[in-house]
């Protein structure tokens, strides 16, 4: 009898343990998965949010961009150290207000009591979860609210400054004021403010301006608009100071929520390149800088001036517009439209030259690495913005061919004096070496007699 030992096959056992997950371990996962987030919160997605933290991608572009300097506004940044200066100072504004409204019989616990009624509201527009309590909270609202409506108050000139004040006397702590009061992590909501500044109304103010004329003023001593333009703004609805400001340069014939909606296109190109395809541009006279138009090969676009104050409300708002449900893309389409124009220092100097951008920030250079990085990091739906018909024209007109074959000609051959009289001597020397061909021919063809 054969062996069968050789022919079987070895089977491997394999033996399995069971791993007992620690009981509280358990738990903590439990606790993890029923935690309600809190940096960023459920209520940033609903529509009435409008107070946020910045993504980290920004920040990383931007750096303290969206962070306050000197003074804080709103939960965010409340007690950081590096505010604790004007922090001193809002109290000295708030009790100016209290001596001035106790004659209307308004003391400190009427303006806490108008306010607290709003706590809930005040929490929802803030896309994370805020740890001060009722109390802190509220009193926090109250103090840099009125601290705000009473600095309008002063620099509108309907009260007095105490004298040598030294927020105003001091002048780089107004511009640093301007720029705090429009970041997107600096802010209360604007109904806060105005349910303070109507309260604190004194008898035979109410003909006086309003909260918002005030803002529009207090702002305007950094952008210089006209009387007659901000005037226009006067009903200007906003969330807090920085939306009510981008507000305020929407075009009024144009809803803020409804964009532009064109057949599907694309960026267009640099300046240099619409250049050489006979696009040109130039400024024109508009309300708001947003009002962009193209016709017959020219791009008009309004003057800018880019300084401190407008680097830092354009990084803001485009950082609003990336985060706030329903929020129209404007300040991201017009950042974007920059930023497809301008690839360099030579960009910004030509727009410098064209009266289009005032350059009161930096170098040109300095100039094309704000623009650059506006645009970066950013979405929005190019096919909806309200530039889309815009980009779709400059295309057409780009690829257009007989056009643009003669303005790359021109630019080429008559962009300078020594381009063109380059090609002024190639054309002669053409012209004189022609006609010695054609004369040495005819001494040929017909010799002299």
């Amino acid at each position: 009898m054969g062996s069968n030992s050789g022919g079987g096959e070895e089977k491997s056992h394999h033996i399995i343990q069971i791993w007992k997950v620690k009981k509280e371990r358990l738990e903590i996962l439990q606790q993890k998965i029923s935690a309600t987030p809190r940096l960023l919160s459920k209520s940033a997605g609903h529509s009435n949010c409008c107070i946020f933290r910045v993504p980290q991608s920004l920040i990383d572009v931007n750096g303290r961009a969206y962070q306050p300097h000197i003074v804080s506004i709103g939960p965010f940044h409340h007690g950081e150290p590096r505010v604790q200066m004007i922090e001193e100072h809002k109290w000295r504004f708030l009790g100016g207000l209290l001596n001035r409204t106790r004659d209307k019989g308004l003391g400190l616990e009427d303006y806490l009591q108008a306010i607290q009624p709003l706590e809930a509201r005040a929490r929802e527009c803030y896309s994370e979860t805020i740890h001060l309590d009722t109390d802190e909270f509220v009193e926090m609202l109250v103090l840099d609210g009125c601290f705000i409506v009473e600095l309008f108050r002063k620099m509108g000139k309907l009260v007095q400054f105490e004298p040598d004040d030294p927020l105003i006397s001091m002048s780089w702590v107004y511009s640093f004021f301007l720029r705090d009061f429009i970041r997107l992590e600096n802010q209360i909501p604007f109904f806060v403010l105005q349910q303070l500044f109507d309260i604190s109304v004194m008898p035979g103010e109410e003909s006086r301006p309003s909260l918002a004329e005030l803002a529009l003023e207090f702002f305007n001593n950094a952008m210089q608009r006209p009387d007659e333009v901000i005037g226009k703004y006067t009903n200007t609805q906003g969330r807090h100071l920085l939306d009510f400001l981008r507000s305020s340069f929407i075009p009024l014939e144009q809803d803020p929520c409804k964009q532009g909606n064109s057949p599907p296109t694309r960026v267009i190109q640099c300046i240099s390149k619409l250049r050489r395809a006979g696009i040109s541009l130039r400024p024109s006279k508009e309300d708001s800088f947003l009002v962009v138009k193209f016709h017959g090969g020219v791009i008009e676009m309004p003057t800018i001036a880019i300084d401190d104050f407008m680097s830092c409300f354009m990084i803001n708002c485009v950082a609003l517009e990336q985060c706030q449900k329903n929020c129209s893309k404007h300040f991201t389409t017009y950042a974007t439209f920059l930023d497809c124009l301008i690839n360099t220092s030579k960009d910004v100097e030509f727009l410098s030259d064209k009266n289009i951008i005032e350059n009161y920030f930096g170098t040109d250079a300095e100039v094309a690495k704000l623009i650059n990085d506006l645009g970066k990091d950013v979405t929005f739906d190019i096919e909806k913005c309200y530039l889309a018909n815009l980009f779709t024209e400059v295309n057409e007109y780009y690829k257009n061919g007989w056009h643009v074959q003669w303005a790359s000609f021109r630019f080429t051959y008559f962009n300078s004096p020594w381009s063109f009289v380059s090609a002024l001597a190639a054309f002669i020397l053409l012209v004189l070496s022609v006609a010695q061909t054609y004369y040495t021919m005819l001494g040929y063809i017909q010799p002299p007699k």
